[in-house]
């Protein structure tokens, strides 16, 4: 079954990667990205291995963000930046090709190990099976 792996980052996140700490997300070094970096291409490197990797993206900072929504007159109306209802938003991506719920609950333990500076925010790892259009029943 395919899955959906999502973690989250806010905009304060990225400006910290970028060495510029927020009251929330102390700045990160150099090394601390390339850290960062160093695992997650190995953790792609070993699912491609696998045969498990479909797919996988980092994202562009949330204020690089563009929303569109109908208008009143049947326009879209257009609107950049982050959403002003939530700070977090969707930071990076894998779709997954798993065995099992369990597999891919597995690989997301493997996710929270990815190195961060001390006192960086902690967000889960969220998983969301990819409905491939299959037998509503026989769903997990």
């Amino acid at each position: 079954m395919k899955y959906l792996v999502m973690v989250q980052g806010s905009q304060a996140d990225y400006e910290a990667m970028n060495g510029r700490p927020s009251a929330g997300s102390p700045a990160w070094s150099k090394e601390d990205v390339q850290a960062m970096y160093a695992f997650m291409g190995s953790l792609n490197n070993d699912l491609a291995e696998t045969g498990e990797l479909v797919e996988g993206q980092g994202l562009t900072e949330p204020a690089r963000t563009r929303s569109v929504l109908p208008g009143a007159d049947g326009r879209p109306v257009i609107t950049d930046g982050p959403y002003g209802e939530t700070k977090e938003q969707l930071a990076g991506y894998w779709v997954l090709d798993c065995a099992s719920l369990e597999r891919v609950t597995e690989i997301a333990g493997r996710i929270q190990e990815c190195p961060q500076p001390e006192g960086a925010p902690v967000y889960p790892v969220l998983i969301r099976p990819i409905d491939e259009g299959g037998d509503p029943g026989a769903r997990e």
